[in-house]
């Protein structure tokens, strides 16, 4: 917003200047005044526009940027020799009144509102909200899955929990006592009664993985979407998901882009790294990427270098998401995947 000098209200008419030098410009939203050493006003500019609360907010956004309001310009115009200082630094700095203070609130809310809706246009912010929600009901389901696992290796002791982990409890879900879990598992059950009550709270545990199991899969495909539109080039070389990651990590896909190949390469192992720097632990090869298949399907000492080059990678298809460039296709993917093999092959294990 432009305050015109037309919007301005000057004030010169102050008395008893005396000999005292000028040395201090201060302003708030209200106005700009200059005082001198003794803190006497020499001179003031009120703000005397649009006195609404959308005008206040533009007015406070502008001051947030670090913005010299057109009150202030003035006046440093005016006296090239006043040092700036803050409002706190004068002790007779007028309080506001009633009708300031309820002005300020209302401006202050609607510029809290322009933010949130800032941050609702923003990818960014977006797609680490999913990524955080998705980690949390995956961590969720996770320790339901084990305590309802626990629970079947008591009652069905023949059962491969590791095999027909993900199977139990559907199973559960599906039946109506222990005995036709057991049979949808084909397997013995033990010689055990459970209660009405006992299997109402095992069947309603069984209900909260399975539907848990639908919420993150409906996360993981939303992450997707955002990731496939929001980072094309990484997400077709690193996957969606992970490239998602990588950008949660690094605080946006601005940051990311700036960063160098080998924080990428490292991003999500920070713990790994401040025990490297305060305990002399080994240095980590790699963090979040290495839940690439071409690195963790990989034997162990090629994974070092393959991280490496995929870092190098990433760091190109990044850029050229976040500067505009041509998005990738499966051909620089391909290029790519065949560095892999070179690496495998150059250090193959004899």
């Amino acid at each position: 917003m432009v305050w015109w000098l037309s919007n301005l209200s000057f004030r010169t008419d102050f008395e008893g200047e005396g000999s005292a030098s000028i040395v201090k410009l201060v302003w708030d939203w209200r106005f700009a005044r200059v005082y001198d050493d003794d803190e006497r006003v020499v001179d003031e500019c009120i703000w005397s526009g649009n006195q609404s609360s959308g005008a206040l907010a533009d007015r406070l956004a502008l001051l947030m940027s670090n913005r010299l309001p057109t009150e202030a310009s003035t006046l440093a115009n005016r006296f090239p020799d006043a040092s700036v200082a803050p409002c706190t630094a004068v002790s007779t700095w007028p309080e506001l009144n009633p009708e300031e203070f309820t002005l300020l609130q209302a401006a202050s809310l609607k510029l809290a509102e322009r933010g949130v809706a800032a941050s609702a246009a923003d990818p960014d912010t977006r797609l680490e909200h999913l990524i955080r929600a998705t980690e949390e009901m995956r961590t969720a389901h996770n320790t339901l899955e084990s305590r309802i696992v626990e629970w079947a290796g008591l009652f069905l002791p023949s059962l491969d929990l590791d095999q027909n982990r993900t199977q139990i409890a559907t199973a559960i879900l599906s039946s109506s006592n222990l005995s036709e879990t057991a049979e949808r598992l084909n397997v013995t059950p033990a010689e055990v009664e459970v209660g009405k009550k006992e299997w109402s709270g095992i069947h309603s545990l069984a209900t909260s993985i399975v539907n848990l199991t639908d919420v993150v899969e409906r996360m993981e495909e939303s992450v997707r979407e955002l990731s496939n539109v929001h980072l094309p080039s990484l997400s077709l070389l690193l996957g969606p998901l992970l490239a998602a990651k990588l950008c949660t990590s690094a605080r946006g896909r601005k940051r990311l882009a700036s960063l160098p190949a080998s924080t990428i390469q490292v991003l999500g192992a920070e713990k790994a790294f401040f025990m490297h720097i305060r305990q002399g632990t080994p240095p980590p090869k790699h963090g979040h990427i290495f839940q690439h298949s071409w690195i963790c399907r990989s034997p162990k000492w090629t994974r070092g270098s393959i991280a490496r080059m995929l870092a190098s990678k990433a760091a190109i298809a990044i850029r050229v998401d976040h500067f505009g460039g041509e998005p990738w296709t499966s051909k620089q993917v391909s290029e790519v995947e065949k560095k892999v093999g070179e690496i495998r092959a150059r250090k193959s294990k004899r």
